[in-house]
């Protein structure tokens, strides 16, 4: 009795495995390299249904000072500004330490000391004036305007934070409406609207065309989670690999993955990737029709996720979409 429960916990493991199509450790690296990317496309979507307008997340906008890119997480286009959005999920009380910086108590014995992410809106506010003004596009002054937003219930902060312009606190974040023209305080509309006049439809036409260009991470859609990071490469057998190693960003979009049959886990069946050619004429949108290859389950896509230091390899069956950038 003992020998058939055992089979029969190794054959729920290895199936649980095989359909998962992750390693040993998957989840746990979904729920803690994922959870930030979730949160930053759901801070952009709340503001865009508050306040109208587009959101653009995991930009990665150059620097000209350091000659690298500027990770900037969210840009939101209105027609009255353009607001750069810093998402920090704090936990446990924040308050400003002596030399400046961001002090996080978890409890009693436990203290992270943290950048000070105002300083950093602040610059990376500067660096994508800079980029709109160096591709034909500068705004009028108070119109490009930079917010963190602490959107984690467990973050409490200490007057020294609360009081600032630019940090929205949990207890403000959950107070905006959908309907922001009615019923605001004054600190709500100091937060994100700056009462200014809207913008001429071209300039905001503008806006969205340049920022729906610029460089960006890519974003992996696997297990209803969302990754950012960059796309390596292909792996698996050299006639699937051979197949794809010509779908390269340069050429393609996005790929959309089709799911296999229940037998597809055994190499019984193949898996259908759809993807759409890029077409540089069309600006952004491409007027090409989807096109397809099929390859086996066990194909692999090898990903880099923003800030870590290893590589990931996620098995095509698992995964849904992945979107390229430039």
């Amino acid at each position: 009795m003992l020998f058939e429960v055992l089979c029969g916990l190794v054959v729920f493991k290895l199936f649980r495995r095989l359909f998962s199509g992750g390693d040993a450790d998957g989840d746990s690296f979904l729920d803690a390299d994922c959870n930030r990317s979730d949160a930053l496309f759901s801070v952009a979507s709340r503001l865009e249904k508050i306040y109208g307008g587009k959101s653009y997340v995991g930009l990665r906008i150059p620097d000209p000072d350091t000659g690298s890119r500027q990770h900037i997480e969210i840009v939101l286009v209105t027609k009255k500004e353009v607001i750069v959005v810093a998402v920090r999920s704090f936990s446990g009380f924040v308050e400003v330490g002596k030399d400046g910086s961001w002090v996080c108590a978890k409890d009693k014995k436990r203290t992270e000391t943290l950048p000070d992410p105002v300083i950093e809106i602040t610059r990376q506010v500067e660096i994508l004036e800079s980029y709109l003004e160096q591709r034909g596009v500068p705004l009028p002054k108070g119109y490009l305007i930079g917010r963190v937003v602490l959107p984690n219930p467990d973050c409490r902060t200490a007057p020294s934070i609360d009081f600032q312009t630019e940090v929205i606190s949990f207890e403000k974040w959950t107070e905006l409406k959908s309907e922001p023209k009615t019923g605001f305080s004054n600190w709500i509309k100091d937060a994100f609207q700056g009462g200014k006049g809207e913008m001429q439809d071209g300039l905001y036409q503008r806006l969205n065309l340049i920022l729906s260009t610029a460089p960006m991470w890519d974003r992996l859609e696997v297990k209803d989670k969302n990754l950012l990071g960059e796309f390596v490469e292909f792996k698996g057998n050299q006639e699937d690999v051979q197949e794809l190693r010509n779908l390269k960003r340069s050429k393609v979009g996005q790929f959309i993955i089709q799911k296999s049959s229940l037998f597809g886990a055994f190499g019984r069946s193949r898996v259908r990737i759809l993807y759409v050619p890029r077409d540089y004429r069309s600006e952004g949108t491409s007027s090409f029709e989807w096109k397809e290859v099929s390859v086996k389950p066990a194909t692999e896509f090898v990903f880099h996720p923003l800030n870590s230091k290893k590589t990931r390899k996620f098995k095509v069956s698992s995964v849904t979409s992945l979107t390229l950038s430039v």
